[in-house]
């Protein structure tokens, strides 16, 4: 169901056809999204982002169209950049307050 789901996210376009695909993926991931729950800190999958956000998926192509050739990759390597280099920023103790001084230079 992940991969399907994956690949029909993937489309550059969309139908009525492909989002009720999307839909009965969603359904079957929402079906054994049970099997995770031991492995989540707080017994709570509502609480990881993308997990939580792909069941909004068929709304929003709804609303807004496809996103085309769209990811989260380029954000969150800049993302990854920027908390690395305020933590090689400071002085390693109490770190987090001079991080965050750091990124607002």
């Amino acid at each position: 169901s992940v991969t399907d789901f994956i690949l029909i996210v993937g489309y550059h376009s969309h139908t009525e056809t492909t989002l009720r695909y999307l839909q009965d993926t969603l359904d079957g991931i929402s079906r054994n999204i049970h099997l995770f729950l031991p492995y989540c800190h707080n017994q709570s999958i509502s609480k990881i982002p993308k997990i939580h956000s792909q069941f909004h998926y068929n709304e929003c192509f709804k609303d807004m169209g496809s996103p085309d050739n769209s990811d989260t990759e380029v954000s969150e390597a800049a993302h990854k950049n920027l908390i690395k280099d305020g933590y090689r920023a400071s002085n390693k103790v109490d770190y987090i307050p001079q991080m965050l001084r750091w990124e607002t230079r």
